[in-house]
């Protein structure tokens, strides 16, 4: 097991920070944390010696378009990486391939991949707990074998599912809104990972810089910030049917 072990994550609801730790608890002693979805986010550099586990939740069967960003600004000076696409239950298509593309590109050398399941963060009854201790324990247990390949010297791009060019993806035509619950605290506002909430009154969102991460939901504390009624009752039809399905978490070397 490494000393040390970097978590570099884009997590607006907590799923994908939660399957980073988990990854990281089976590869090194102490972990460092970077959260790319941190509105303050500067960039970040690593060196050659570095073992880093990289994870994006899927959206929409890609990566963020802010957290591709937001990896333009960090330089990996051929740092050993291992990817995590993290989805709710659905799908996560093209996200490994992006992923280790975007990262190869600032000088990552991406050896293993995992997809792992978290609670969806529209319609969190789909993949509800997720991932619960059942997954830390088979996370954990990924370590192993990704350290066996990391210590035989086999840095080689593992193959995973995906295709190029990627999927087409294209943002709902909605932003959360405030219901009547909301007092004005302006944490969805200062939290935002790409500013979209007014700090000046936090009932306002630009639906051009809004990505629709839900953050905001996730962290109001009277529960006052919403998706509109008719979007999540469009999400709930979709994706509900997935409720009672048991994906289970896959490792790529």
């Amino acid at each position: 097991m490494k000393e040390c072990v970097w978590a570099m994550y884009f997590s607006p609801t907590g799923g994908t920070k939660k399957a980073a730790l988990y990854l990281a608890e089976g590869l090194g002693k102490e972990i460092k944390e970077v959260d790319l979805s941190d509105p303050d986010f500067k960039g970040a550099e690593f060196e050659k010696d570095d073992l880093v586990i990289v994870a994006a939740p899927a959206f929409g069967g890609r990566i963020p378009a802010l957290m591709a960003e937001r990896l333009k600004r960090t330089a990996g000076k051929g740092a050993a990486a291992v990817t995590a696409a993290v989805y709710g239950n659905r799908a996560y298509e093209d996200v490994l391939v992006e992923l280790n593309d975007a990262l190869e590109e600032q000088g990552f050398e991406p050896f293993a991949s995992a997809a792992v399941l978290a609670e969806h963060s529209m319609v969190r009854e789909v993949a509800a707990g997720r991932p619960d201790e059942k997954d830390h324990e088979e996370l954990s247990g990924f370590g192993a074998q990704i350290l066996k390949k990391l210590e035989a010297e086999e840095i080689t791009r593992p193959q995973v599912p995906g295709n190029r060019p990627y999927k087409e993806w294209k943002k709902m035509p909605a932003v959360p809104v405030n219901g009547s619950g909301c007092t004005g605290c302006g944490l969805c506002a200062g939290l935002c990972p790409s500013g979209a909430i007014s700090k000046e009154n936090p009932s306002v969102t630009d639906p051009e810089r809004c990505i629709l991460c839900l953050r905001c939901i996730a962290v109001c504390p009277s529960g006052a910030k919403k998706l509109p009624e008719p979007v999540q009752e469009m999400l709930n039809q979709k994706l509900l049917p997935l409720k009672g399905i048991r994906k289970e978490n896959e490792l790529f070397l």
